[in-house]
């Protein structure tokens, strides 16, 4: 018997209960087909000079950041580095939109973020590097910590928003993510939560082509990832993610909407990993070298770098000055992680618990027995 022989199947398919309605329109909600863009455009007209200047210099700085921690993988100093170049834009700009109150919810690609945030960058490459927990307070920097398993930010930032939403905080988070991490369940528990519970929460998607060697097309048959925002009843966004003046606009409504009380938005920054997922990954095995070229021509830095020179916003001394002092951080940047950090083996029980459970303080009193016993050999 198939289900429309069933009893009762043939009335349910002839017609649709009349108190059913769709719970949203959706058009508003649906992303442009093009992705946003403002430089090279007419919107272009509109840029901020001081906001446009302060843009350029961060992402001198972030592209010299990504160096100076790349080649500090190089050395041994860090254990591994994912990289952002050509990826700037989409960190720089998150980390700009968000006022002092608010919380960035990171994924271990987004260091960059964190260091525009205002987080040291010797502090933002500490976990990376093996050390001590997180390397930070994430209360005092409104910095979640840097989250390595895939996605898992995305539902602690939409409790936070929620949590501040009922206590009457003006608190807006921000959450970062891969291409990638939309695979992963946290990714759909979040979106549903947010936008039920209508959460000041912006979900920020930064579609660089691959999730390590997979290729988008192997992840997703949707239009884009932006569409994805329609299922769960908030907007979705699709914005060129090399276009810092476009994700700034963009970022900048949605953390406006949702502090407003217009709940979460979506938004998919088209972007790419200019080099390798890491520095244990061979990027030559799955992508061929004429890719990369073709978006080498989508700079984020060169875009910006154009646009602002011709409209005379910045000039030489202006470009030799924001060089200047990404070569700062990046000289402050080697030297703190060329100091050995101090590392206390009982570290390890700190930060666990808020009180320590039995067998924690067992092990703990066998450690610090076991290294007295060293010190007085």
């Amino acid at each position: 018997m198939t289900v429309q022989e069933l009893p009762g199947a043939g009335a349910s398919h002839r017609s649709t209960p009349p108190a059913w309605r769709p719970r949203t329109d959706a058009a508003p909600l649906l992303p442009d087909p093009e992705p946003y863009r403002v430089l090279g455009t007419e919107a272009a007209d509109g840029l901020d000079p001081e906001l446009m200047r302060r843009c350029y210099a961060e992402l001198v700085r972030g592209r010299r950041y990504n160096a100076q921690a790349t080649a500090l993988t190089k050395q041994g100093r860090l254990a591994v580095y994912p990289s952002t170049v050509g990826q700037e834009a989409c960190e720089i700009a998150a980390a700009l939109v968000l006022e002092d109150q608010d919380w960035l919810f990171p994924s271990y690609r987004d260091t960059l973020a964190a260091v525009a945030r205002g987080l040291d960058p010797v502090q933002a490459l500490t976990l990376l590097r093996g050390d001590w927990h997180t390397g930070y307070d994430p209360r005092e920097h409104r910095i979640a910590p840097l989250s390595t398993p895939l996605a898992t930010q995305l539902p602690h930032a939409v409790g936070l928003a929620h949590a501040a939403r009922l206590r009457g905080d003006d608190v807006v988070a921000l959450a970062m993510v891969g291409d990638g991490g939309t695979s992963e369940g946290d990714f759909h528990e979040a979106l549903n939560f947010a936008a039920v519970w209508q959460a000041p929460v912006v979900f920020l998607v930064q579609n660089n082509g691959f999730a390590i060697s997979v290729p988008l097309a192997k992840q997703t048959a949707a239009p884009t990832l932006a569409h994805k925002a329609v299922g769960y009843g908030m907007p979705g966004r699709l914005v060129d993610g090399n276009d810092i003046a476009a994700m700034h606009e963009v970022l900048s409504e949605a953390v406006r909407r949702a502090r407003a009380g217009g709940g979460p938005t979506l938004i998919e920054a088209v972007t790419y990993r200019m080099e390798a997922h890491t520095n244990a990954d061979d990027a030559t095995r799955y992508r061929g070298d004429a890719e990369v070229e073709a978006w080498k021509a989508h700079d984020p830095i060169d875009l910006l770098e154009r646009e602002l020179t011709a409209r005379g916003i910045i000039d030489e001394a202006a470009i030799r000055s924001a060089r200047d002092e990404a070569e700062t951080m990046a000289a402050a940047l080697r030297e703190g992680m060329n100091a050995d950090p101090v590392v206390d083996p009982m570290d390890l029980f700190a930060h666990v618990y808020a009180e320590q459970t039995d067998r924690l303080r067992e092990q703990a009193a066998m450690l610090r027995a076991e290294l007295e016993a060293e010190d007085q050999a």
